[in-house]
């Protein structure tokens, strides 16, 4: 990419979004095309056909989704399942038919079966049963990963998917009934300390693991990989390390400050036992994260005290 390259990051106000947004700004590109989902709204094929004809953006960043935590997955299936197909199959085949030079598509960890051996290797991939909770979302990613190849194989498009893994970082969704677990608990364990709350309690049973990157890292990856990976097949990517909830929970309350008890409801769903990504084939491409876990969780929290988010 050039800086004066005409880009467009879907899903720019989003934390992956504006993520790939600050990385490429810092980088000096300044010919970004951005529109707010009130501006674009992605589920409408016309719309988004009429935008590419208009606009002609020489490469894609395709971040924008419908996304949420275990809880948003299961309670609203059909709309994940429905939303996401609508929003990258509009921009994917568009991005074709428009002549853009280069589409990435941002999936998901959750692609992978829910008993895959671990870390996950690319190779996984539609090798078993997915995790029943976000199902849909999961069928919807793949069908974006196939659709990229697909696109590839037919048209010689130069469309590439990358698959991050559980992710964190500034504009996270910390509302309690849609967020995903680190910005759940994040606020849960701050609400408790302002409100002298004694106990906090957390869904599960505390002993899956999950691997957390920070919007940051990833962002960096993106770009890194946006110059640099021109094949069929998606990437991992990720930090090749992850912790049981667990521990992630008595390190956001340490974080936070609260001092009470920790209360695990073993009568919710823990979700996939594991999701470790192997970043082998990333790493081998010269790309490794750098935000060690403690000091991104330390740093979104004081961003969102001062954003007075909670």
């Amino acid at each position: 990419m050039e800086k004066d390259s005409k880009i467009f990051v879907a899903g720019h106000r989003g934390m992956v979004g504006s993520a790939i947004t600050r990385k490429l700004e810092s980088l000096g590109h300044n010919n970004l095309v951005l529109r707010t989902s009130a501006e674009l709204d992605l589920r409408k094929q016309q719309d988004v056909a009429d935008f590419f004809e208009a606009e002609k953006p020489e490469y894609v960043f395709l971040a924008a989704a419908k996304v949420g935590g275990i809880m948003a997955n299961n309670i609203y299936r059909g709309q994940f399942l429905y939303e996401n197909l609508m929003i990258q199959n509009n921009v994917i085949h568009n991005a074709y038919t428009s002549g853009v030079k280069k589409l990435m598509f941002l999936g998901s960890s959750c692609i992978y079966p829910k008993f895959a051996p671990q870390p996950l290797k690319e190779e996984y991939l539609l090798t078993g049963v997915l995790e029943h909770t976000n199902q849909p979302y999961a069928i919807a990613k793949i069908a974006g990963i196939e659709m990229c190849d697909s696109y590839r194989s037919q048209y010689g498009c130069n469309f590439v998917s990358v698959m991050p893994t559980n992710l964190y970082g500034p504009n996270d969704n910390y509302d309690l009934q849609t967020s995903h677990v680190m910005p759940a608990m994040i606020r849960k364990f701050h609400e408790a300390k302002i409100n002298n709350t004694p106990t906090v309690t957390l869904w599960g049973t505390g002993t899956p693991k999950r691997e957390f990157l920070h919007a940051e890292d990833l962002a960096d990856a993106c770009v890194y990989l946006m110059d640099n990976y021109n094949d069929a097949g998606h990437v991992n990517i990720g930090i090749g390390e992850d912790i049981s909830i667990y521990d992630l929970a008595m390190l956001i309350k340490d974080i936070t400050g609260f001092t009470g008890e920790v209360i695990w409801d073993s009568t919710k769903p823990d979700g996939t036992p594991r999701k470790l990504m192997d970043v082998t084939k990333l790493h081998s491409m010269g790309w490794k994260a750098a935000i060690h876990l403690r000091d991104g969780i330390e740093k979104v929290y004081h961003q969102a005290l001062a954003k007075n988010i909670f």
